[in-house]
């Protein structure tokens, strides 16, 4: 069995089912890839910018779900920025089948088990 990655998901609030939907997908007992999901919960908090950089800090590597929502969302914008100072690697997923928004300076791929399972095996 491989071993667990650590991963931070980096999320617009409004895409939080995307988010969940991926934490599902890991927990599948087919699927290619197992990691630990250490996006935060309560963004926002007094210190959730102390509380985001110590994740990202324990992480292996940083998943950005990309959709039209990544581009109003100041703490997505925040975390994507903090994971390049901590020189965390990060991969862009498009969180839906009809949104391609691009986010500059993030390689984003399709939403397979084969791209996450590359990424995270790749860390």
């Amino acid at each position: 069995m491989r071993n667990k990655k650590v991963i931070f998901i980096a999320f617009a609030i409004e895409d939080e089912r995307s988010r969940d939907f991926l934490r599902g997908q890991s927990l599948n007992t087919n699927s290619p890839f197992e990691y630990i999901d250490m996006s935060v919960k309560e963004a926002y908090s007094s210190d959730w910018q102390t509380k985001v950089r110590t994740r990202i800090r324990r992480s292996d590597g940083v998943i950005v779900l990309v959709s039209k929502n990544s581009l109003n969302s100041s703490g997505q914008k925040w975390e994507i920025q903090c994971a390049r100072e901590e020189g965390k690697r990060i991969l862009g997923i498009y969180a839906y089948k009809d949104d391609r928004t691009n986010i500059v300076g993030v390689n984003t791929k399709v939403w397979t088990w084969e791209n996450i399972r590359v990424f995270i095996d790749s860390l």
